[in-house]
């Protein structure tokens, strides 16, 4: 017969699977973290538009943000007016290759299913709105969406 003689037999669980675990959730959190939010520029004064709506969720998008000066803002940093049409176009070349891994037939000079959405401060000139719709649409972008508050009740 076998048997603890002097001590209790007490069992203690092991916390370093869970602990373990709970590691790995973090990091798989962390690394699906929307980042594409950070590109909003929150110290714009957006135009209030009474019918205003949430754009529909399901479509890849892409954030452009048009400061009061009429500056196109990546990650609230002014872009300098040469290089806008750079970065739109290497926007568009990202987003012609992410859809070719699921469709291979897609052509250059297909339209891009990418909802461009634009954020334009109330007193954005128009004419600089214009120039960066125009650009967007020579690289394939189609889509437009644009953003604006409701009135305050």
């Amino acid at each position: 017969m076998s048997g603890n003689v002097g001590g209790s037999n007490e069992d203690k669980p092991n916390l370093v699977p869970v602990l373990d675990m709970v590691f790995q959730l973090i990091t798989f959190f962390m690394l699906v973290i929307n980042f594409q939010m950070n590109s909003i520029d929150k110290s714009m004064d957006l135009p209030v538009v009474g019918s205003a709506r949430p754009v529909k969720s399901g479509k890849s998008f892409m954030m452009i943000n048009l400061n009061d000066k009429g500056q196109f803002t990546v990650f609230s940093r002014p872009l300098p007016e040469e290089q806008i049409p750079g970065w739109i176009a290497r926007e568009a070349q990202v987003n012609r290759l992410a859809i070719r891994k699921s469709n291979p037939n897609f052509a250059d000079t297909d339209d891009l299913p990418t909802v461009v959405i634009v954020r334009a401060d109330k007193n954005t000139p128009f004419s600089t709105l214009a120039k960066i719709i125009k650009i967007c649409q020579e690289n394939g972008f189609r889509d437009f969406a644009f953003h604006a508050r409701q009135p305050d009740a």
